[in-house]
Order: structure tokens, then sequence, then C-alpha cells
């Protein structure tokens, strides 16, 4: 999801952190040869967005039904069937087609991402996202610490997420889009746990945040990573909150410092990389029910 925010600064702090300089402004106004289309803005067979990585698994479409739920079918492996779809719980309901694993206990070693990212080996801290995949990895001196499922924006302009090297440049724990409002309601759609990476020619930031992921790319832009406790609080589900990957990427970034809910500029924050191209969707696979 995309931002405009402005800023003004009220006043300002430097502090010194693991090599690198971050200053603190607060904020006045805080296979087979097939035709591939664009997810559309709400696709319920998640089986016809196709990954790189999807043939590493044997795995079977399967439509839910009534009173099924991903903790109901595969017990405490959910959250791996949940990764591999690219999808959190409230969007994995009635009607919707997942990849299921013929076994699911494959899915333990499932990563779609290099454990060794050579560019990155000079860095302490380095943020891969693989548009193809739609996962992020956040690598150690070019080994993988671990990695997350993301949306990205579509393929085209203009919720096209940019394409190249970029360096996280600023953070806020409690962002909010100046341009977008929950489904239904007048409220901005939060942004949590939000680093910036890109701002456009015409003013637009682009970040890494919390939000929806339904199992394609769906922002505007941005980047999104799981965060059930907004969803909690927005939409009433999940019931037991549990996966928030936005707070644990945002944690791994700024150690201590996050508990501050103004902006953080970061003068030399981590380096990102951000590859290949989002997944379209397979007619073919649409087709198969």
């Amino acid at each position: 999801m995309r931002s405009d925010l402005g800023t003004r600064t009220a006043g300002h702090a430097s502090i010194a952190r693991d090599g690198w300089f971050m200053t603190v402004l607060v904020l006045a106004a805080l296979s087979p040869v097939v035709s591939y289309a664009d997810a559309p803005k709400k696709l319920r067979g998640l089986c016809a967005v196709l990954h790189p990585s999807d043939d590493r698994i044997d795995w079977e479409c399967r439509t839910l039904r009534g009173g099924e739920s991903l903790e109901r079918l595969f017990g405490e492996r959910w959250v791996d069937v949940a990764r591999f779809n690219r999808v959190d719980r409230r969007h994995a309901g009635l009607g919707v087609s997942i990849k299921v694993p013929k076994r699911v206990e494959d899915l333990a070693e499932f990563e779609p991402l290099p454990l060794v990212y050579p560019p990155a080996e000079g860095d302490a801290k380095f943020i891969l996202i693989d548009l193809s995949e739609q996962f992020l990895g956040a690598y150690e001196y070019g080994a993988l610490r671990f990695s997350l499922p993301i949306t990205s924006g579509a393929r085209a302009d203009p919720d096209r997420t940019p394409t190249g090297e970029f360096r996280i440049s600023a953070a806020h724990r409690r962002h909010q889009s100046s341009l977008y409002t929950i489904e239904g309601t007048e409220r901005p759609y939060p942004m949590n746990y939000a680093f910036r990476f890109y701002i456009n020619r015409a003013g637009v930031s682009y970040w890494i945040h919390g939000r929806d992921v339904p199992g394609y790319p769906a922002s505007h832009g941005c980047i999104g990573l799981y965060d059930e406790p907004m969803q909690k609080e927005q939409y009433g589900v999940p019931r037991d909150p549990e996966l928030n990957d936005a707070k644990r990427l945002f944690e791994w970034v700024l150690g201590n410092e996050t508990q501050d809910d103004r902006l953080i500029l970061l003068f030399q924050g981590p380096r990102m990389h951000i590859i290949g191209r989002p997944p379209g969707v397979s007619p073919l696979k649409l087709r198969h029910r």
C-alpha cells in the first residue's frame, strides 16, 4: 500500500546503533506455455496463482467447505500450509481453493528463497524480495535468517511494485495510509510496522508493512506482511491472532528501537533488492476445479 503522508519536523534526536545512524523525527501530522493475466483484486482460486517453487511440492487443489479451516484441516501444520499459499487465515475460508500438499510434512523443509545470497555477504542485515515467489528474505552476511510470505503490487502500473536496489530509509510502528481505507469504512488503512524503501518522482512513498495477505498480488505497490492482530482489531478475525510477520521484521531491523511510535529516519539502513515479476493467474488452473 502506498502512502504520500507529508511530514513536518517538530524536533529530532540522533541515535547510533549497530554501525548505522538513525534520526528520530516527531511528525506533526503523523511450466507449460500459457498466457497469464494479472490477479484480480478478489481471487478465490489460489491454485491458479503459480510460483516457481510450487513444483518442489507435490500438491493438489482443494476448495474449502463450510466448517473447514486451515487449523481444522492441518492441525499444527496450518502455518506451513498458509505460508505455502501466501495467504492469511481471514482469506482462507469457504469457497476458496488452496494448494494442499499430498504430504503436508514436506512443507517443513519448504524454502523458496536461496539459503545464501552472495550480493548480501558484506551486509549485517539485508532484505531480498522475490516478486515471482511472493516472498521476503532477511539475510545476515549473505545467509538467510528467515523468510516471510508477502503480497505485492500487480504486474503493471499503477499498482506495480518497483524493482531494483533500494535502502530502508524510514520506519514507523504505527503508520497508516493517507490514500486508502478499511473496506466498507472511512477508517484509514493501518500500515503497522512499516519500513519506507522508495519515494517516486510524484512524491508517493512505498513501504513494507503489515496488511491483509490474500494469496495473490493485491497491494497498490507496497509489500504486505502478515499482521493478524491488526485484522482482529479491524475485522474481528482471527479469534486468536498468532502471525505477525510485520512485527518480526520490524524487530529484526530495529532491535530495541521498536516501541517508538514516531517516524524514525534511517540513514544507512539495510539495503534491499527487489527482483522478479509478480505471478499472474493461469487460465488452465482457473478451469481446474
